[in-house]
């Protein structure tokens, strides 16, 4: 049964990026956004973070990320962007009343979106930036002995070559490790990680603005996994069906929606409660400040279910810019209501709006509200 949702205006802020962190410390989720994070449970107090820099419709903030980096136990957030070409982490100050600290880890190019993978499958998450005009780089936090950050990242290049637009990783070659997928190619991850030499293979060659992130998942559940990508800044929204034959690698394309453009980001979760991962994802307004093909379109956050045979999409929102939005380019998800389903929280050029999970007919709603 399709699910219900609850559409909640936070802010009419522009930001593209929001995300789920508990900056107080206080065991209930607020939402970082932009220039201001909103205390949780209803996110009506805000706070000033900082001031991005603006760039025409755009400001220089992708991501939210949320870790420790120094270990003090307060939750930091790894953020980047497009014109200040610098990965950096914003400190929480512990303090409300206190704007965040700036750290760069370096000028390292426009950055598409900073995501964050375990590389190297030691449990604690890399920082690993889309930075399409220059190498592929992974950031590790450098920890103590108790395991706990230090405010330190050791920077580890693996392939000199441009990235290209697009970017996901996850165990392509079967071997339990972490590869990494580009617009043109992968990268299979050697036993040593750090050490080790990476092989480049070229039989796999996605859209030329792919999606971050690319998903790297295994649809059908024959255990191989698959990549599904979506036309960041084009129409489009693939996934494509690995198979190994008499030894042999392949892949097979099966389009998932063709007729909606600026997939930017997507989420591999299980959204309904029934045990099984779903494709949310949705459309970015004004990517390119209306310079991508269907920027004019309709605006749509959606959820695709794997029936079997193919995806089934399912409307989470869709209409015209002005009255539905999209998901930006990096939102975020998380059970905010206690009723065991991921609520989204949809940053965009359009505003900052929250979507309760309500689930289906059958759910129970007398759950906690933002427990």
């Amino acid at each position: 049964m399709p699910l219900k949702w609850k559409k909640t205006l936070i802010a009419d802020e522009t930001y593209e990026a929001a995300a789920f962190i508990d900056v107080n410390n206080n065991g209930t989720m607020d939402i970082v956004s932009g220039a201001y994070w909103y205390e949780g449970p209803d996110f009506k107090v805000k706070h000033k973070i900082y001031d991005p820099m603006p760039e025409g419709e755009y400001y220089d903030d992708f991501s939210n990320i949320p870790m420790d980096v120094n270990g003090n136990g307060l939750t930091d957030y790894i953020c980047g962007g497009w014109w200040g070409e610098a990965l950096r982490w914003h400190e929480n100050p512990g303090n409300p009343e206190k704007e965040w600290e700036i750290h760069t880890l370096e000028k390292c190019g426009s950055i598409e979106r900073p995501m964050t993978w375990d590389v190297d499958g030691d449990g604690q998450m890399e920082i690993v930036p889309n930075t399409p005009g220059a190498p592929l780089v992974v950031w590790k936090l450098k920890t103590d002995a108790d395991g706990k950050g230090t405010g330190e990242f050791e920077k580890h290049v693996i392939r000199e070559e441009n990235q290209g637009h697009g970017l996901g990783a996850g165990d392509i070659a079967g071997n339990g490790r972490c590869d990494y997928i580009l617009n043109n190619g992968w990268l299979e991850a050697p036993e040593d990680t750090f050490g080790g030499e990476w092989i480049w293979h070229t039989d796999l060659k996605l859209m030329a603005s792919s999606s971050t992130p690319i998903l790297v998942c295994d649809v059908t559940g024959n255990g191989v996994n698959d990549v599904i990508v979506g036309g960041g800044h084009q129409f489009g929204l693939d996934w494509w069906e690995q198979r190994i034959i008499r030894g042999k690698r392949t892949w097979i394309l099966h389009p998932i929606d063709p007729f909606n453009s600026q997939y930017h980001d997507m989420r591999w979760i299980d959204i309904d409660g029934d045990g099984q991962c779903e494709l949310v994802t949705g459309t970015r307004y004004r990517a390119h400040c209306g310079g991508d093909p269907g920027a004019t379109d309709d605006l749509g956050i959606f959820y695709f279910k794997w029936n079997g045979e193919s995806f089934s999409k399912q409307v989470i929102e869709f209409g015209p810019a002005g009255e539905a939005t999209g998901c930006g380019i990096y939102f975020d998800m998380f059970d905010l209501t206690g009723n065991g389903l991921p609520d989204i929280i949809a940053p965009g050029k359009d505003g900052l709006y929250l979507f309760e999970n309500l689930g289906d007919e059958n759910t129970d709603l007398d759950a906690p509200i933002h427990s």
